[in-house]
């Protein structure tokens, strides 16, 4: 008996590790054959088998696209659940873009505070981005009892980076901000010696994948891109509790 325990015991661990070698196998014959595929010096992050249909996701920053298993064909678009109608491709997404509200260099943003505050979002803005400007007029005027962390995040024209210094060394910032996005009144120009985190700002926007203005971020860490109607940011916030 003891024999054939420790026999089974051994057929286990080779068919594990025979298991973990062909995935590793799987993983750089995919690598090798779609990597160079995808671009000039565009990486993937992360290869892994999904549930379904005998696909692999080819994960690249915030994207998803899927193969198969020998690297030959690239699929781009969603997968979807019929049964449940769920887009599992989107909820995939989804999941690797939270991140942590708590490790957010909030110092780096300007913080609006509007009833009691309780309700926390951060928003990546460009001075120039006409839907953040409707956003903060259609939207943000309409909602209260939350606190707003905004960034300014210059991604959109040369002069981005010179209207949002200007409203970041102006004395109320929060004011300035919405002087410039309710009532298109530009903060006047900042002292040479001021200095931003406008560099910062960016390079936080590109580590999580914020690729358009604006995108909303909400204390579970989800987030919500372009300029959402006062229902949903509503509805969004009451799902946090």
């Amino acid at each position: 008996m003891k024999i054939l325990k420790t026999a089974l015991a051994m057929s286990s661990l080779l068919l594990a590790t025979c298991a973990v070698a062909q995935t590793g196998s799987v993983e750089a014959t995919i690598r090798k054959n779609v990597e160079p595929k995808l671009g000039e010096g565009v990486k993937i992050d992360s290869v892994r088998e999904t549930p379904y249909a005998g696909l692999y996701e080819v994960r690249v920053g915030g994207d998803v696209r899927y193969t198969d298993k020998t690297g030959t064909y690239l699929i781009v678009g969603h997968v979807f659940n019929l049964k449940t109608s769920e887009d599992l491709t989107q909820t995939r997404i989804d999941d690797i873009n939270k991140i942590k509200f708590s490790e957010l260099p909030l110092d780096m943003a300007i913080k609006t505070v509007k009833g009691n505050g309780k309700r926390v979002i951060a928003v990546f803005e460009d001075p120039n981005c006409g839907y953040c400007k409707r956003f903060r007029q259609q939207t943000l005027a309409q909602v209260d009892n939350v606190t707003i962390y905004t960034y300014l995040y210059n991604i959109l024209s040369p002069d981005s980076a010179v209207k949002s210094k200007n409203v970041w060394c102006a004395p109320d910032r929060a004011k300035a901000w919405d002087d410039w996005m309710l009532n298109n009144k530009a903060a006047p120009a900042a002292p040479a010696n001021c200095t931003t985190p406008n560099d910062k700002v960016f390079a936080l926007g590109q580590k999580l994948n914020i690729n358009g203005t604006p995108a909303v971020i909400f204390a579970d860490g989800t987030r919500v891109p372009g300029a959402i109607d006062i229902k949903t940011l509503e509805a969004k916030l009451a799902s946090q509790k």
